[in-house]
């Protein structure tokens, strides 16, 4: 056979591969968290999740509480809902979920977080973890849809529509800074150019009604501000005198334009610093 046949029948070869590409490995279940990888199609392990200690998510006792309790429920085989986490910027949606899981970790419930880009492969996610023999917490964080994007639709009939529905091991939560998912415009404008407005309004909300649990998380006060700095210090073994800590913490939030978890977090991260603490 002539070299320029062999090169012939490599390329043919490697389409063909391309068409009908080898069957992906089985994940290997041993990490507690993963990443999903929608190209190629992999559950990407997470040696150590990013995440702090759910005794430290201070001033939303209730949601903390609900989704604890729901999370439990999953975890020891009983029914349980899925859970939307919407409302202000950095108040400890994502860290609740990532909190909650660290807090049933030991019960060999997993984690897997899926991507905001990635929605349209979650049909494929679910297949691959339909057949494993654990119990799964499937994240997303900062879910929205804009204009134009249908993928909600794929999202909604995963939930709890279609014929094969969400697997009986797996639990979905989201976060998001809007309660219905979309721009309060675009459901607008359905509700203008539709034949029947109501109709078009429920079709855009509809997505947020497959979520049992509605978790609301609000801007929080000066106190709850404070509340939150002093907790890391303790927790940290951080002494700094309340007057201190308190004029330096204000000025901190004067100078973000802005009160909440995170920027608490933030400024006990620079506090911790200047002070020689690790954390």
């Amino acid at each position: 056979m002539t070299d320029g046949a062999d090169v012939s029948l490599h390329r043919i070869a490697d389409a063909l591969e391309r068409l009908a590409p080898a069957p992906s490995p089985a994940p290997d279940w041993s990490a507690t968290a993963y990443v999903w990888d929608a190209d190629p199609d992999r559950l990407v392990p997470v040696g150590t999740v990013n995440r702090i200690p759910l005794d430290l998510l201070v001033g939303i006792d209730r949601a903390r509480d609900t989704l604890l309790a729901n999370t439990r429920r999953f975890a020891d085989g009983l029914p349980a809902n899925n859970a939307l986490l919407w409302g202000a910027r950095g108040m400890g949606k994502s860290s609740l979920v990532k909190a909650v899981h660290g807090e049933l970790e030991a019960t060999d419930l997993k984690l897997v977080e899926l991507q905001r880009e990635d929605i349209g492969s979650v049909g494929r996610l679910l297949h691959l973890l339909r057949d494993a023999p654990h119990r799964f917490v499937l994240y997303c964080d900062d879910l929205s849809f804009s204009h134009d994007d249908a993928a909600y639709k794929s999202l909604k009939a995963v939930l709890d529509g279609g014929i094969e529905g969400r697997p009986e091991n797996v639990l979905f939560y989201a976060t998001s800074n809007r309660r219905h998912l979309m721009p309060r415009d675009m459901i607008e404008n359905e509700r203008g150019s539709a034949i029947n407005p109501s109709e078009a309004v429920e079709e855009k909300v509809s997505l947020s009604d497959r979520f049992g649990l509605w978790l609301g998380f609000h801007a929080c006060d000066q106190d709850s501000y404070l509340s939150m700095i002093r907790g890391y210090c303790d927790a940290f073994g951080l002494t700094v005198a309340d007057d201190v800590l308190r004029a330096e913490a204000i000025e901190w939030q004067a100078t973000r334009g802005a009160r909440s978890g995170r920027v608490a977090w933030q400024f006990f991260t620079d506090l911790a610093g200047r002070h020689g603490i690790r954390v």
